[in-house]
């Protein structure tokens, strides 16, 4: 049963669980989904009816950064433990390594997929890139179309929520892919084009305010937490 935090409900694993799930996803016949929410991710789901039915409508929704445990804790509904996205799929990738699967990179900049992908390959010895492609594309169908070409099992889609949550719900099937990983802003790391937070900012819980240190111009996007701690604490007080 899922717990749910303002109307999105996150599945509740441990990062071993989690990525135990993943992989067994990968095993099983059909398409399946991965999304990691943040408070601004529920918060737009408040906003966004078609965001939430795609979020929701994941196989595994992972809680991604401290806000969304606290936030849960608040409800009277703790959880195990956060799942950041990024680390999910780093040992995931260890897991498709193991097993020689095979991965395509799709978002961020052109040329930061194909970055990636050779960094991953050095990291995660076995894992097999299928291909890559940029985040810049107007048409849906000649991703979809070369993805399937490429034969693999695993998509991690970087473009950003919604966007890719939605591109994840309407085009997984068609991409032939396992399992279809919504990550954001992981390729930039993966590629090493952008720093992530050290373990000490990530372990109090201030990756946020780390990141926005780094990049002022986040502060519009930043201004949702606050409002997201707003919403909880509204809905604790409705729940009573």
């Amino acid at each position: 049963m899922r717990i749910d935090v303002l109307g999105v409900g996150f599945d509740n694993l441990t990062m071993q669980e989690a990525v135990a799930r993943g992989a067994e996803l990968l095993e099983q016949e059909g398409c399946h989904y991965v999304v990691t929410p943040n408070p601004e991710i529920v918060e737009t789901c408040r906003e966004n009816p078609a965001a939430r039915d795609a979020v929701n409508g994941a196989d595994l929704v992972l809680p991604d950064g401290v806000g969304i445990i606290k936030g849960a804790r608040i409800l009277g509904t703790p959880m195990k433990e956060k799942t950041p996205g990024i680390e999910f799929a780093a040992h995931l990738m260890d897991e498709m390594g193991r097993k020689g699967k095979s991965l395509y990179l799709l978002g961020a900049k052109p040329g930061v997929a194909e970055a990636a992908a050779q960094r991953l390959q050095e990291q995660h010895p076995g894992l097999r890139i299928a291909g890559t492609h940029d985040g810049y594309f107007k048409e849906d169908g000649p991703v979809v179309e070369a993805i399937a070409a490429s034969g693999a099992d695993c998509v991690f889609v970087c473009l950003g929520a919604p966007k890719q949550e939605l591109w994840m719900a309407k085009n997984g099937p068609a991409t032939g892919a396992r399992l279809l990983c919504g990550l954001g802003g992981s390729l930039d790391v993966f590629a090493g084009v952008v720093e992530r937070a050290p373990k000490f900012w990530s372990d109090h819980g201030l990756e946020w305010f780390y990141r926005l240190l780094h990049n002022p111009s986040r502060i519009g996007r930043m201004m949702k937490l606050p409002l997201f701690l707003v919403h909880v604490k509204a809905e604790k007080r409705k729940r009573k």
